[in-house]
């Protein structure tokens, strides 16, 4: 209980002391979400591994899925990258409005390269960027990220026709063959497994299909520099799957 003298409160060494460590706490969690949100420089980027960037995507979606997502300052950011940027990684993603990869890797300004294009499809331009991202960049990790419940992947599978959208879903094709070579089901939209099998499918070809098109993604990845790979992301949980 607190005891009042001429209308204030009279507060005890223990209120003192209580009050003391609750600032120090406040302060270390302070400290803690600033050193989240800085930016990476040039040295920071060098220092880290593929391994590393790979980590730091997996404990982003982590907190993405926990609702624990880090509070930046984001023109702080803006900011601090205004001069350049060394993003750790790059996301090869699909258009897909639910599937942001800021946010599903709870990644901020200046942390990633983001390419976006439906299906998470493989072209000379998506390649192009990809070697600008890392080579020229200084990015260590690349993730072809597809996603369950795909539209692209749904038209693929469907032989879809529609405008220049048929040039693009045939590049799917290769995913729908492969998935069906030993699949007894349905292989329309409608099956969910079959779709979802052909997603993982397109993303693993996707992420192959880099560095046999690139010698200088190759030649990163053979000497360790650059580390390449697919994921899968579960629209209903936000969850991503590492493959």
């Amino acid at each position: 209980m607190i005891a009042y003298r001429g209308g204030l409160p009279m507060l005890s060494r223990r209120h003192f002391c209580c009050s003391g460590a609750l600032m120090a706490s406040l302060l270390t969690i302070g400290r803690a979400s600033a050193d989240q949100c800085t930016v990476l420089t040039p040295e920071g980027q060098a220092a880290l591994t593929p391994e590393d960037a790979l980590a730091k995507l997996k404990a982003g979606n982590e907190r993405f899925v926990s609702k624990t997502m880090r509070n930046c300052d984001l023109l702080a950011q803006v900011r601090a990258t205004a001069s350049g940027q060394f993003p750790s990684a790059m996301i090869i993603g699909c258009i897909d409005s639910r599937v942001p990869p800021e946010l599903v890797f709870d990644q901020r300004i200046g942390d990633i390269f983001s390419a976006r294009i439906a299906g998470n499809i493989i072209n000379d331009d998506i390649v192009g960027s990809s070697e600008f991202a890392t080579k020229l960049s200084g990015a260590k990790l690349i993730v072809v990220l597809g996603h369950s419940e795909c539209g692209a992947i749904k038209g693929a599978v469907d032989d879809v026709e529609f405008g220049m959208l048929t040039g693009l879903l045939a590049r799917i094709k290769p995913a729908v063959e492969e998935a069906s070579k030993d699949w007894s089901g349905e292989r329309t939209s409608k099956n969910k497994d079959f779709v979802q099998k052909v997603a993982t499918v397109n993303a693993e070809l996707g992420a192959q299909k880099l560095t046999a098109l690139s010698s200088v993604l190759r030649e990163l990845v053979e000497t360790k520099q650059l580390k390449i790979v697919s994921a899968m992301h579960d629209i209903t949980t936000g969850q991503v799957t590492f493959q």
